[in-house]
């Protein structure tokens, strides 16, 4: 009998953890739910002397890399980056493939991160990746809206493009659902920040259809997560809004992820001497992401 009891109490233990500490990719990524959904820092990190208050003002919802742009919800001018470049300009950052326009645009971080993927995937014997289409400024997107009309552009300030944070991605040997490029991008963009945006079996969450050339940067963790839970962005940032308060590890990093619903004169608690990130969802609140 005591046997048994062991037996039982083992396999108790066992679902416990399976229900809290969820392993999300390949025994890399763990992700752990806090049992309440309220948004507090920890006891560990309780202490006021530990903790600084920040701000949040009303514009940080349009702001950062989790911004949701689809035909609900359009960019403010405050969302749109700043450190938009020309990369005809910075050879430094076009290698590994190639320009099809010269006037070629995009966040200059984002653009480094996305020659950090080029380069990687060169290493794997990929040599054919073309750049295709970059930021667009409102006013080019209303051009080529009218030049292509609403089944093949989107109106201004309603494409992912008039932020800076997406670009699309071509083969110069085949169209890109075929080609080994496309292929690679699908298999390992998600590990430097970057997700396909527009799946093929997700059109009816995001409403367009398969762009296998149109990818998003939204920063690691949530590359990540997004992955193996199988995400577009609609969906992650509701899967935030329900849990309100996630922990994710990561090669050895740890994060902690919450989502806080914007109210006047707000404020929140960052553990002093952490590195983070807040990024609005463009909806109504921001989602804070700490480097434990």
């Amino acid at each position: 009998m005591k046997k048994w009891g062991l037996f039982l109490s083992l396999i108790v233990c066992l679902c416990l953890t399976y229900v809290y500490i969820l392993p999300i990719f390949q025994d890399k990524v763990e992700i752990q739910q806090y049992e309440s959904n309220e948004n507090k820092i920890s006891d560990d990190q309780g202490k006021t002397e530990n903790i600084v208050q920040k701000e949040i003002t009303k514009e940080q919802i349009y702001q950062g890399n989790l911004l949701l742009v689809n035909s609900e919800y359009p960019v403010h001018e405050g969302s749109v980056r700043t450190d938009i470049i020309n990369l005809s300009e910075h050879n430094e950052l076009v290698q590994g493939y190639v320009l099809l326009d010269s006037e070629s645009y995009l966040s200059r971080d984002i653009a480094h991160k996305f020659s950090e993927m080029i380069a990687d995937a060169e290493n794997d014997g990929l040599h054919h990746f073309a750049f295709t289409s970059g930021f667009r400024s409102f006013e080019k997107q209303q051009a080529l809206y009218e030049e292509m009309g609403s089944v093949r552009a989107l109106p201004p300030g309603y494409s992912e493009h008039n932020l800076g944070l997406a670009l699309d991605v071509g083969s110069t040997q085949m169209q890109m659902k075929d080609a080994p490029e496309g292929k690679w991008i699908r298999k390992n963009a998600w590990k430097y920040g970057f997700v396909l945006r527009y799946p093929e079996d997700k059109t009816d969450i995001t409403g367009i259809q398969y762009e296998p050339w149109h990818i998003r940067y939204v920063g690691l963790p949530h590359s990540a997560i997004m992955k193996e839970k199988d995400f577009v962005l609609e969906e992650y940032l509701d899967y935030l809004k329900e849990k309100k308060k996630i922990l994710a590890k990561f090669e050895d990093e740890e994060y902690t992820i919450s989502y806080y619903p914007f109210s006047e004169n707000m404020t929140i608690s960052i553990p002093k001497d952490h590195e983070y990130e807040i990024s609005g969802n463009n909806m109504d609140g921001v989602i804070v992401t700490i480097y434990e």
